[in-house]
């Protein structure tokens, strides 16, 4: 008798969208462009069940690999919230419409990390110094509207995976998946892609003046939690060859 699969989608934990949280997407998707995203047009789905899911945000943002933090990149995230609590973010090398999609990123509040088994925490980083630090921005959105987001931003925690190791010149997403982390400190972006690649010029912002108007915003209420940021270590994603369970050791659910 052949058995049949049963596909889960188990909800996401989290406190439901405030009202302000979806006049921020609101303002948001009116004022800002979404090239990159714009330009997905096929759907491809091996199930019967088609989910739209609305991307309202565009933050711009660094990121640098877990076990190198000398290669550093641009990273234009594309969010949409799945509830108050949380957050997934597609990622491009660049906001233009030819951009090149090479990662995403899940963003939790603190109430969720802290619920995160302890050897997961590590894969997670803090959001605090790059909000509060001027480096994260929503670019064409006014002052007062992308504060009202990022003030939430500065309490979570994200995690990021990079597929395209654009870093390094490839025209593929070639090689293993790599865990990226962010800013936690002065001194660890590089000058010249702060200033040099016109990253302020080209989206009129000033990390300076940013970082003057987000002083009074404030970080985890428990504070940073020793665990994320890799634990102030390294971390790379490796593989390994292992055995192959055989179908009929997957166990079925029948109907």
């Amino acid at each position: 008798m052949e058995g049949k699969n049963i596909l889960t989608h188990p909800d996401v934990p989290g406190e439901p969208k405030r009202t302000g949280t979806a006049m921020v997407e609101t303002a948001t998707a009116t004022i800002q462009g979404f090239g990159p995203v714009n330009k997905i047009h096929q759907h491809l789905c091996a199930s019967n069940e088609v989910v739209v899911i609305p991307y309202d945000c565009h933050i711009g943002r660094f990121h640098f690999y877990g076990h190198d933090m000398t290669r550093q990149v641009e990273a234009h995230h594309y969010c949409g919230h799945q509830n108050e609590e949380f957050r997934q973010c597609l990622i491009y090398d660049s906001p233009d419409a030819d951009a090149r999609l090479i990662g995403l990123e899940y963003i939790v509040t603190e109430n969720l990390f802290l619920t995160l088994p302890d050897a997961e925490k590590p894969l997670w980083h803090s959001h605090e110094f790059e909000v509060k630090g001027g480096f994260l921005f929503m670019p064409g959105v006014p002052g007062p509207v992308q504060r009202a987001d990022l003030e939430k931003v500065a309490k979570t925690y994200g995690k990021t995976i990079h597929f395209w190791q654009v870093d390094k010149g490839d025209s593929l997403p070639l090689g293993v998946p790599q865990v990226m982390m962010a800013l936690t400190r002065e001194g660890q972006l590089y000058e010249n892609l702060a200033h040099g690649a016109g990253v302020e010029k080209r989206f009129g912002v000033s990390f300076e003046k940013e970082r003057e108007s987000r002083a009074y915003m404030t970080g985890p209420a428990h504070g940073i939690h020793p665990l994320a940021n890799a634990g102030g270590k390294g971390l790379k994603t490796l593989l390994r060859e292992t055995d192959r369970k055989p179908v009929d050791a997957v166990p079925r659910v029948f109907v």
